[in-house]
């Protein structure tokens, strides 16, 4: 299995739309709009072109040539500004095979070359244990446990804090 991280283009709207609306969201931040429409499209693929390489890294997931998800390192502001923030989803026809792991190490090199920042920070939601393998597999450190600090779908969840070191 191949996987591949591109940057995002103009022509990649509808397939992003298909991710977000496809995607399982139980532990997404709610600002991913749902439904998930052209629009909203168009101004996250424009909002990526403009911060690209300066701002933060975003990039397609493609697994043997089809594209199966999105991630990011996005930098912070103010006196956080030389953290970045991991993000990221995959079709869940993709879990459960090395494939986010992959793509993690990936962007979290390109990050530490092309933006200004010292680490990496990836919060998880508590019950999400494969998206905390994900960041442990890459030599991602538990750095505290941030207790009740989530409410989505009337769920309270603990915040699993991680932090990479460049």
């Amino acid at each position: 299995m191949k996987v591949e991280l591109r940057k995002w283009t103009p022509d990649d709207r509808e397939d992003l739309v298909n991710i977000c609306n496809n995607v399982p969201r139980d532990y997404l931040s709610n600002r991913m709009p749902y439904p998930y429409t052209l629009e909203n499209a168009d101004w996250w693929l424009g909002k990526a072109c403009e911060l690209e390489g300066r701002d933060g890294v975003f990039r397609v997931i493609v697994v043997d040539g089809e594209i199966s998800g999105n991630i990011s390192v996005e930098k912070k502001a103010d006196v956080y500004s030389k953290d970045a923030e991991l993000g990221y989803c995959l079709m869940t026809e993709n879990w459960s095979k090395g494939i986010m792991t992959e793509a993690a190490g990936q962007i979290c090199r390109i990050a530490f070359e092309v933006l200004d920042i010292i680490r990496i920070t990836g919060l998880v939601y508590g019950p999400n244990i494969a998206s905390r393998r994900v960041l442990e597999k890459n030599g991602f450190t538990l750095e505290g446990i941030m207790k009740n600090a989530v409410v989505k779908n009337e769920n309270v969840y603990d915040l699993y804090v991680y932090g990479k070191l460049k």
